[in-house]
């Protein structure tokens, strides 16, 4: 079946009204059944369809993102107990470290501890004393300016025995300085720690 465009030169298009529709030449009524039907479709389109769609792929995409949240939060539940058993570990640990910390009350006791210390590994203290607090979130810093004099060995014997103490001391800012007697100053700050949380 062809067209035969001539013929649409033929018609008189001014005699084409909504009244007399069914006197239309075929060709006419076909195009304008293909127009109506181009229309109904786009406007069905755009007013029932296009709002599906992209409900669809609102809906498709919530989807993903819901079994993407699912996994994690089923990864993480599988491993509940393990979680329970590793936290109640750490609590254990935490709790022997705070025990070594030292309490308020035992805090006057390791100038003598570290002056025992020091003393017995040979060394002969020139200077020891509390320097002032530095508050943390959690806990407080109790640094201890320690100067002491005696030999390289007897140096290393005092912070091989700091190490034993029961309670937690970290030695920090190291100096040493010759003498010039075959003697060695050595300046440090040891510092221990007190827990600020509750009880």
């Amino acid at each position: 079946m062809s067209i035969d465009f001539k013929a649409l030169t033929d018609i008189e298009w001014g005699d084409l009204t909504l009244d007399n529709v069914g006197e239309w030449p075929a060709l006419v009524k076909g195009i304008a059944c293909i127009f109506t039907a181009g229309l109904v479709l786009f406007f069905s389109y755009k007013f029932l369809v296009e709002d599906k769609i992209a409900g669809y792929e609102s809906v498709l995409s919530k989807e993903t993102e819901l079994r993407d949240s699912y996994r994690v939060k089923y990864a993480k539940a599988s491993r509940l107990e393990i979680y329970k058993q590793q936290m109640a570990e750490m609590e254990e640990k935490f709790s022997q470290l705070l025990k070594k910390l030292p309490t308020s009350n035992e805090t006057p006791g390791l100038l003598d501890d570290l002056s025992y210390v020091g003393t017995t590994s040979g060394l002969t203290f020139i200077k020891i004393g509390w320097l002032p607090e530095v508050k943390k979130e959690f806990y407080t810093e109790l640094p201890i300016k320690i100067e002491v004099e005696g030999s390289y060995h007897e140096f290393g014997e005092f912070v091989g025995k700091v190490a034993q103490l029961p309670r937690i001391i970290s030695l920090h800012d190291f100096e040493i300085e010759a003498t010039g007697d075959d003697q060695l100053i050595f300046s440090v700050v040891a510092k221990t720690y007190r827990y600020e949380g509750d009880e």
